[in-house]
């Protein structure tokens, strides 16, 4: 098994950077935009958004949620290993909102699905959207595309995009891995 670096710290922190300005640039002022971070790790990039929307750019007040998926997998039942779910956050209203769903890395659109499908358990949004840091786009197995994307990559099926963040594994750094 190798790693080959795909994205610094640096470069990781230059892209965050891009892509709060699009949302920004779509949003303007977060009144009627909620973002929800797929969790486990859509969690630590929304989280990281809000972060310099509110700091860098002064943006004064942003909803941000947290959606566990895992019961709402297509392959929730497959599998030898038993799924651990993660928490559910959501402490606002969806209902009419424009939706911004985050995501670390886009493969197959199989996580996006169900999120949208455990989404509607909050209501109807308005409109979703999608942004995701890693877009996988010769992958998919479902037709969905993301709004935003950070990096787009071509990683054939045996090689994997691993994301690590400061947060959880101690530094910021993205590895694509041969299997």
């Amino acid at each position: 098994m190798s790693e080959k670096v795909l994205l610094s710290s640096k470069e990781i922190n230059i892209i965050l950077h891009r892509l709060a300005c699009q949302l920004l640039e779509t949003h303007l002022n977060f009144d009627n935009t909620v973002l929800i971070g797929i969790q486990p790790r859509g969690k630590f990039l929304a989280q990281r958004l809000t972060k310099i929307l509110k700091e860098e750019y002064k943006v004064k007040h942003i909803d941000v949620g947290f959606l566990d998926i895992t019961f709402y997998r297509d392959d929730f039942r497959r599998g030898d290993k038993t799924l651990e779910a993660t928490k559910t956050k959501i402490d606002f209203l969806v209902e009419d909102k424009n939706v911004v769903l985050i995501d670390d890395v886009l493969y197959t659109g199989r996580s996006i699905n169900a999120a949208l499908t455990a989404l509607q358990s909050f209501g109807r949004p308005k409109d979703v959207e999608l942004l995701c840091l890693i877009d996988r786009r010769f992958s998919r197995h479902l037709p969905i595309q993301p709004n935003y994307r950070g990096r787009q990559v071509d990683a054939i099926n045996d090689e994997k995009v691993k994301v690590m963040w400061k947060e959880n594994d101690g530094e910021d750094i993205i590895y694509l891995v041969n299997r």
